[in-house]
């Protein structure tokens, strides 16, 4: 029966709301009748050990209840609609800026939640938070990230807080977990002696480097019972969030980070799962249970040691997010190893990206739990103080309870969490599984009780969670499912459509700073990197695992390592529906990258000239010094005049060289003056108007892959003033009317790297396809071949082409060889790349082509050594092998008379080699352009002019000028 105070008090109540006095008698009578029956009703459905343990364990310990779980759970869902749907969120980021993604996930998820959010950098500086006692009142929510935690615990007066004020900070938890001298600072309390603790006295030690504080923690004996049978042996994160220190809840997400002895990293693993595989599902399911009782009792025993009974608990609403070291030895039943108050990913193969990406899949899982949308039926937008219309400072209807308002707040915040389906599932209280050590923790700890004056608090609670346990329990019998559907829900089936086809984020390494800032609904972004960034990875989460991602194509990867190239660069991010027999796209964001230049400076009046051979980034050389050195001034009358004299070969020694204020510092140079200098000559530049001449009659054939095509364009846009034509060749392209009619210039793409290496056509028969399309032809030096490539030409090639001049009758042509390059140093995914020893070894293999081909008589262009020391100047390309790039001019174009005639030849088999120009003229094509084109890359314009002087050798002695 109810206490006869309570009785008269709930009489009084009752007058007070005018009732006659025959209404009073009834209401009395039915709340008697009603007591009587469900405390009976309570009786009967006690029998078997839970029902005893509610009994004993609640009733005789704290007193009568007030109200049975379903009536508890009734008048909770009558006040869960006048919660507050508005307040303000401060989000302090402290060491992280505004563009990270972590901040951003805060940012739009609290927004979407209803908070007006505000961010500064610490609490000192905060404006919101600058006063004390004036502008405590304004917020209701204070996030702080990492760096700014400290500053948090300085400026924040936790005793004296709202109890509607929310801190991602338990104050408790600070010094629960410090280490003291080696030993957790909870466990040093002497109530704490002799109890059988699942967790080594280390375990709030500073973290360790992750490879060798895992590799000791393998052999960590584990004293503890071990009467279940053989499991995995592991060393598992789990994530947990306690949402209340006094009284106790706390919640354990689904994923965790495991790696057993047979794994190299670690992985994300639904933790279930992860039990499910290795053995029988009711052991399984037990395994869980056993994890969270272990991490139950270490929160049990550090919050009762460290409670201040003397005290009323402040900050009843704060939070916190702690991650759970567990060490698995042939046993079922862990013990905690390492224990941080915040979340920790380290041991995975890319802690730095993925471990971002799971971080922030829970923290947003945290923030959708504790901070529920509201709907239009919660009640009006009002101030965060006005939380509900509740006078909690007595006893009148509807608020029979009778709780201060900060309990009533932490219960209905409860109810919500055990009532939202979420990622995170109950790990305390759970009344029905306390342990004995849990029960040994409480009777250590007498004189921590509830500290209110209604009823107990954490009776309350238990009674919330029994009644949860209990419904869900009856619903997954009622359900003939799998064991994993019963316990924690898996993600739809991917099969199922894409229906919700956008980006949750967008995470790239290194972080981009986004314009705009990242939002699902915005589809095109720009992001500027600095000229030391070369590769940029990639990887865009979707909001609905049913949609797939694909980069740049239908059947790209979902994630990619991009080399940005100087300038602009371009990624497509496809989101698609795959669940149909063809992909369909259903969403295309495009992130538009800009990479600077390299930091110059103007060249000032004092200057020193310093040169380089080759990047420290990048010793190819190993016999060589790197980066910028002086350059040395002449020691003989000789050598000024061997610095006169013009080059013999393309292929002499040389270095760049750069006006600096410094050789020790490159960002003091002028690399707009950066350029090729041999040791002992100079490469010629012929004027326009000689190179005009050198080039009539001229027919000059190029083979090769892209960087030939840019040799090639450079030279027609020298030639003719302006580029009237460009195209990304991948066949054989024949350009007439250059240089007034008088120019021919023709290409094939070789090798055609995209088809099965039994249709490539070899190279014999390309370069036999090459000439027979671009006769007749002299067999002069009038005819010029130029063959090359970034790293495809061997030695096998040079006698091949020997061997086809010779069959054809053209062995008296020029040929001119250009070497290898820089080129697939960077690791790109999808393409193959070669290590620091793979370049070093192609070096080697480069400088046996010259020589051999200096041995046929056949022109040189050293591009390998030319590129080597600028190897981060690339353009674009997943190569990092093109330093052209070509692109609009403003220049105006030449007259329809003088525009180019271009005959086009698609891709053939090798039986259609001896096909003659003639015979292709209906294929013909008029170029008719309304823009011409200009041929960008220092790099490129250096050994294109080489190769250019060294066609025109004849013409170098007057009219020439250095290169600059």
């Amino acid at each position: 029966m109810l206490p006869l105070p309570l009785l008269l008090r709930t009489g009084w109540m009752l007058r007070r709301r005018s009732c006659t006095a025959p209404a009073l008698l009834l209401a009395l009578a039915a709340l008697l009748l009603y007591h009587t029956s469900s405390t009976v009703d309570r009786t009967r459905g006690g029998t078997g050990p839970r029902g005893q343990s509610n009994k004993s364990g609640m009733d005789r310990r704290d007193g009568v209840l007030l109200l049975d779980p379903e009536q508890l759970h009734s008048l909770l869902e009558v006040h869960r609609s006048k919660r507050s749907c508005s307040g303000k969120a401060i989000v302090l980021t402290g060491l992280h800026i505004a563009s990270d993604t972590e901040v951003q996930l805060y940012q739009r998820v609290l927004q979407e939640q209803g908070y007006h959010v505000d961010q500064g950098r610490y609490a000192e500086t905060s404006a919101s938070l600058r006063h004390d006692g004036r502008d405590g009142l304004e917020w209701s929510l204070l996030i702080c990230l990492k760096g700014s935690e400290k500053s948090c615990l300085r400026k924040i007066n936790f005793a004296h807080q709202q109890p509607y004020q929310r801190v991602n900070i338990i104050p408790a938890f600070v010094g629960a977990f410090l280490d003291m001298g080696g030993v957790c600072r909870f466990l040093t309390d002497r109530r704490l002696s002799g109890l059988a603790l699942p967790i080594i006295p280390s375990a709030c030690a500073p973290s360790r480097q992750e490879q060798e504080g895992t590799k000791e923690d393998w052999n960590i004996p584990i004293q503890l019972s071990s009467s279940v049978s053989q499991g995995p042996v592991a060393i598992m994160n789990v994530y947990v969030l306690v949402t209340s220190a006094m009284p106790l809840t706390a919640f354990l997400h689904q994923t965790g980070l495991v790696r057993t002895h047979l794994d190299k990293y670690s992985y994300v693993t639904k933790l279930l799962e992860f039990f499910t595989e290795r053995m029988e599902p009711t052991l399984a399911l037990q395994a869980v249970e056993l994890m969270k009782q272990v991490i139950s009792e270490v929160l049990t025993a550090a919050v009762l040691a460290t409670a201040e009974s003397s005290s009323p608990p402040r900050c009843r609403l704060c939070f916190q997010l702690m991650t759970f070291t567990l060490h698995y030895n042939s046993s079922m039943h862990p013990v905690v190893v390492k224990l941080q108050t915040d979340l920790h990913f380290e041991g995975m193969k890319d802690s730095s990206f993925d471990g971002q990406i799971t971080k922030e899949y829970i923290l947003e899982d945290m923030l959708r739990l504790l901070f529920p949308a509201c709907s239009h039926d919660d009640g009006s937008l009002r101030d965060a103080q006005d939380t509900t219309e509740i006078k909690y400072s007595d006893c009148e209807w509807p608020n029979s309870l009778c709780m201060p308002r900060d309990e009533f707040q932490l219960l209905l915040q409860f109810h919500q969490q055990l009532k939202t389906p979420a990622n995170f599932h109950l790990l305390h209280p759970r009344s029905s599984r306390f342990s004995n050590l849990q029960r040994d923790l409480f009777q250590r700890f007498p004189t921590v009780k509830n500290s209110g004056k209604g009823p107990n608090l954490t009776v309350l609670l238990e009674q919330l969670s029994s009644y949860y346990i209990q419904r869900n329990h009856t619903e997954s019998n009622s359900d003939p499912t799998s064991v994993r559907h019963k316990t924690w829900p898996s993600n739809t089936s991917d099969s199922e459509r894409c229906l919700d086809p956008h980006l949750r984020q967008l995470y790239t390494d290194p972080p981009l700073v986004l314009n705009p800032v990242f939002n699902p609904w915005v589809k095109e972004y720009r992001a500027d990197v600095p000229f030391d960034t070369i590769t940029i990875r990639i990887r865009p989460e979707p909001v609905s695992a049913q949609c797939h991602i694909r980069l740049d194509e239908h059947r790209g990867p979902r994630m990619a390592n991009y080399p940005v190239g100087l300038g602009n660069s371009r990624i497509n991010i496809l989101v698609m529906d795959e669940s149909g027999a063809e992909p369909v796209v259903m969403t295309i964001y495009t992130l538009h990258i800009f990479r600077e230049s390299r930091p110059s400076l103007p060249m000032f009046d004092e200057y020193v000239m310093c040169g380089f051979v080759q990047d420290c980034g990048l010793v190819v050389r190993p016999d060589q010094s790197c980066g910028l050195e002086p350059v040395a001034g002449p020691k003989s009358s000789a050598e000024p005049q061997a610095a006169e004299r013009p080059c013999s070969s393309g292929d002499e020694p040389g270095r760049w060289v750069v006006p600096c204020l410094s050789c020790s510092d490159n960002r003091t140079c002028d690399w707009r003056e950066v350029a090729w200098q041999p040791d002992s000559c100079y490469h010629p530049v012929l004027e326009q108007q000689l190179l005009q001449k050198c080039m009539m009659d001229k027919k000059v054939l190029f083979i090769g892959d892209s960087t030939n095509r840019g040799i090639m364009y450079y030279l027609m846009e020298r030639v003719n003033t302006t580029l009237e034509d460009w195209d990304k060749a991948h066949d054989t392209i024949v350009y007439h009317n250059l240089n007034q009619g008088r120019t021919l210039i023709s290409y094939s793409y070789y090798p055609q790297f995209w088809l099965h290496r039994s249709q490539r056509p070899t190279f014999q028969s390309a370069l036999q396809q090459l000439i027979e399309r671009s006769r007749p032809l002299e067999n002069s030096p009038q005819t010029v071949l130029v063959v090359g490539g970034v790293q495809w030409l061997r030695l096998d090639h040079l006698k091949t082409i020997q061997q086809v001049l010779e069959r054809m009758r053209l062995q008296n042509i020029m040929v001119v060889v250009k070497s290898l390059g820089m080129g697939f140093h960077l690791p790109v995914d999808g393409i193959r790349s070669l290590s620091l020893a793979g370049i070093q070894e192609l070096y080697g293999v480069n400088k046996n082509i010259l020589e051999s081909a200096k041995q046929l008589g056949y022109e040189v262009v050293d591009t390998f050594s030319i590129t080597m020391g600028r190897y981060k100047e690339f353009l674009q390309g997943r190569c990092a092998c093109h330093f052209h790039e070509v692109g609009r001019s403003s220049s105006p174009t030449v007259p329809a008379s003088q525009r180019l005639q271009i005959v086009r030849h698609a891709v053939e088999s090798v039986s259609g080699t001896s096909m003659h120009l003639a015979s292709v003229q209906q294929q013909e094509l008029w170029s008719e352009p309304t823009l011409s084109y200009h041929v960008k890359g220092a790099v490129n314009q250096v050994y294109s002019e080489i190769l250019l002087s060294r066609v025109c050798v004849p013409y170098v002695r007057n009219g020439t000028r250095r290169q600059n």
